[in-house]
């Protein structure tokens, strides 16, 4: 009799709708969409993806294992899943590259780029922005939205 329960229960809890991803996620999923005026969360997940991936392939050391700390963990994943690039990339050079990869203009990988960092920069504290922008070469600070600030020779 005992068994039979838990079969039921196993069938009830597999009858159940799933949701793909965490709650964590679906709320960046949520901020990336409306941020970026996605017209579908796909759409936005798909930015998502693309652009963490790409970021995943910049950063290095600490600021990376602290930002996917910062994040929900699928976003992390995809940050983490990537071999970081021997070369770094520019914040323009970045952007040509994701666009390159998409096959997307310059413009949309533009916006992709600033509703997804948009997004990370919620989960981040200031401090660890800043580091982050500190470890990679220039251009990020705009994809940021913050100003580019360079020092005087």
């Amino acid at each position: 009799m005992a068994r039979k329960a838990t079969t039921q229960v196993i069938s009830d809890r597999h009858a159940l709708p799933q949701q793909p991803y965490g709650t964590a996620y679906e709320q960046m999923l949520e901020k990336v969409r409306y941020e970026g005026a996605y017209p579908t969360r796909e759409r936005a997940d798909q930015a998502i993806r693309l652009v963490l991936a790409g970021l995943g392939r910049q950063l290095t050391g600490d600021e990376r294992v602290d930002l996917a700390g910062c994040l929900p963990l699928e976003a992390a994943r995809v940050l983490t899943a990537q071999i970081p690039d021997t070369q770094p990339l520019t914040g323009w050079a970045f952007v040509k590259d994701l666009a390159a990869r998409t096959g997307a203009s310059l413009a949309t990988t533009r916006w992709d780029t600033g509703s997804v960092f948009s997004a990370v920069a919620a989960y981040a504290d200031t401090d660890l922005i800043t580091r982050i922008l500190h470890q990679l070469p220039t251009g990020y600070a705009l994809l940021f939205g913050r100003a580019e600030l360079t020092q005087a020779a």
